[in-house]
Order: structure tokens, then C-alpha cells, then sequence
């Protein structure tokens, strides 16, 4: 018995605009305009939230690393293109990130210090608090104190 139409290619997950860094290319700015943009690119994949004339493509590609380990991934491509309007909707600034311009994000190693430790007042109260919302006539067990 054979097994046809059976590959060994990792699967590749693709996300976005695709080509988005050939397809910048042919914008210019003070002459590429939003109609340019939609034609060529589509629709932006968001717009900015505080500003309406700054849209934001991107492109992505995953490969999965083992055909058995599915939820793990190794990333191919990470693109992403600003292109910024004026009011009439004019190209007026354009920004190519890759893989590459990505920075680490350094996560901190200092611990957070809880003010309400267990013997607080207001650690009491809520606790005293919660446990009228749950036990309103109180006629549950008390669990033990330790």
C-alpha cells in the first residue's frame, strides 16, 4: 500500500499583503494619493486609532516547525508599512519596517509589591466584605485560620 499525494513541505501560514515590499516600492511620496494605495495594496489591515490618516500594512508568514508540534512556529517574514496622509490624502510619509528592524522587548525582572498584604485593614474589610456576599445570614462554615 502507498501513500499518494502525501508532502514533507512545513506548512506556511500566510498573513497580510502579499509582496508588500516589492509592491511599496511603486508608491512615491507628494504623488501617490489613498486611491493609489487601495489599488495597489487593498485596504489597509488597520488605521490608526488616534489618527485616520495613518494606515498600517502588514505582512506575515509562519512556517510550522514540526508536522507534530503544530502550535509551534518559526517566523518567516514580519513586514510592515506605514504610509502617512495629509488632509487631502496625499503620501507624505512612507515606512518599511522587516524581521529585521523588530526590537526585543525587555521584560523586567523587578517584582511588583502587593500593598495589601494579609494583614492589612483593607485586605480585612474586602475579605469581610466578600465573605457577607457569599454567606449573607451567615450560616456557612467558617473555614479554618491557620
Amino acid at each position: 500500500m502507498s501513500v499518494t499525494n502525501c508532502t514533507f513541505n512545513k506548512p506556511v501560514d500566510k498573513y497580510g499583503v502579499r509582496n508588500l515590499q516589492k509592491k511599496q516600492k511603486k508608491l512615491e511620496i507628494n504623488i501617490s494619493n489613498k486611491n493609489d494605495a487601495t489599488v495597489l495594496l487593498g485596504p489597509p489591515s488597520t488605521e490608526s486609532t488616534f489618527d485616520e490618516n495613518l494606515w498600517i500594512y502588514i505582512q506575515s508568514e509562519k512556517e510550522e516547525k514540526n508536522l507534530f508540534q503544530v502550535r509551534k512556529s518559526n517566523l518567516l517574514t514580519n513586514n510592515i508599512l506605514l504610509l502617512e496622509f495629509d488632509a487631502r490624502g496625499l503620501l507624505v510619509k512612507k515606512e518599511f519596517l522587516d524581521i529585521n528592524d523588530m526590537k526585543d522587548i525587555e521584560i523586567s525582572k523587578l517584582d511588583t509589591k502587593n500593598k495589601f498584604s494579609n494583614k492589612s485593614f483593607v485586605y480585612n474589610f474586602l475579605s469581610s466584605l466578600r465573605q457577607k456576599i457569599n454567606d449573607p445570614l451567615g450560616k456557612r462554615k467558617k473555614p479554618s485560620q491557620q
